[in-house]
């Protein structure tokens, strides 16, 4: 794999915590991204751990492993090679002991979003801005880099813009991304700006949030190397893999964690259904 070269200028800027500030990034530094589909830069990017320039490039290449565990709903935990957990669309019901460093959160059900959460927790990232317009987050966390990119949700009837983030997550060199509660298909910008992702993380309820046709157009658009279903309720596995296609490969595992690595993603696009799902 080509090595990206990746250049950064630290800033001394500090996350505001919920409630008071909802995590929005003010910070000034340009950090490509190895996942976009095309070159660009992003919105300013805030040092959590005051790391120096050097810890951003090796590992942004290394083939180290990152474990996934699904913890319930649409809450998968994270863990980098440099220790840092990560839980997604998280209440406080799932992935919450011991608290995880960093969370990100989508409020379109209360079981995706916490405005209490733990003190512990370093970093909360909503999906949302509560100012108005879309939330912008750019933030290096040791060995990882996380973004977003924002979706509408469909609220009282009607579509709220920009209330829901699909989340990414950059380290040791792949791509992971969580749809958050997606409501609409997206169009030729959410995936320029999404870009490629080696794990795709996708709600199938096909109800709550996209339809099923809708959901399976978009994760074999992406064809991420592994998709891990999430937010399914009652709707039946079959309902989503069966529109997937035979291009997709079906894993399910007694457990409820895979360990990925950029050097064993499976050679075809597989659906992996984790214990729990």
């Amino acid at each position: 794999m080509t090595a990206f070269r990746l250049t950064a200028a630290i800033l001394t800027l500090l996350l505001a915590p919920l409630p008071a500030a909802l995590a929005q990034t003010n910070g000034q530094i340009e950090r490509p991204s190895t996942c976009l589909a095309m070159a660009q830069a992003l919105p300013g990017v805030i040092y959590a751990s005051l790391a120096t320039p050097s810890l951003v490039t090796p590992a942004a290449v290394k083939a180290d492993p990152v474990t996934i565990t699904y913890a319930g709903h649409s809450t998968y935990l994270i863990e980098t090679p440099a220790g840092v957990t990560i839980a997604t669309d998280f209440a406080g019901i799932y992935g919450a002991n011991p608290p995880p460093r960093v969370v990100t959160m989508n409020r379109a059900h209360g079981t995706h979003f916490t405005r209490n959460p733990d003190p512990a927790i370093e970093h909360v990232l909503p999906g949302w801005n509560e100012e108005g317009g879309p939330a912008k987050h750019s933030l290096l966390v040791e060995d990882v880099y996380i973004r977003n990119v924002t979706t509408d949700i469909r609220r009282y009837g009607a579509m709220e813009p920009d209330a829901n983030s699909i989340f990414i997550f950059e380290v040791a060199g792949l791509c992971i991304g969580h749809l958050g509660h997606l409501h609409h298909r997206l169009d030729d910008s959410h995936y320029a700006a999404i870009g490629r992702l080696d794990v795709l993380m996708v709600p199938v309820d096909g109800g709550l949030t996209l339809s099923l046709d809708g959901m399976s157009e978009i994760a074999r658009r992406l064809s991420s190397s592994v998709i891990l279903p999430m937010h399914r309720h009652s709707t039946p596995l079959s309902a989503f893999t069966g529109r997937m296609g035979g291009g997709f490969e079906l894993d399910f595992r007694e457990g409820r964690s895979i360990t990925v690595a950029l050097d064993n993603l499976p050679r075809r696009p597989t659906i992996v259904i984790l214990d729990g799902v």
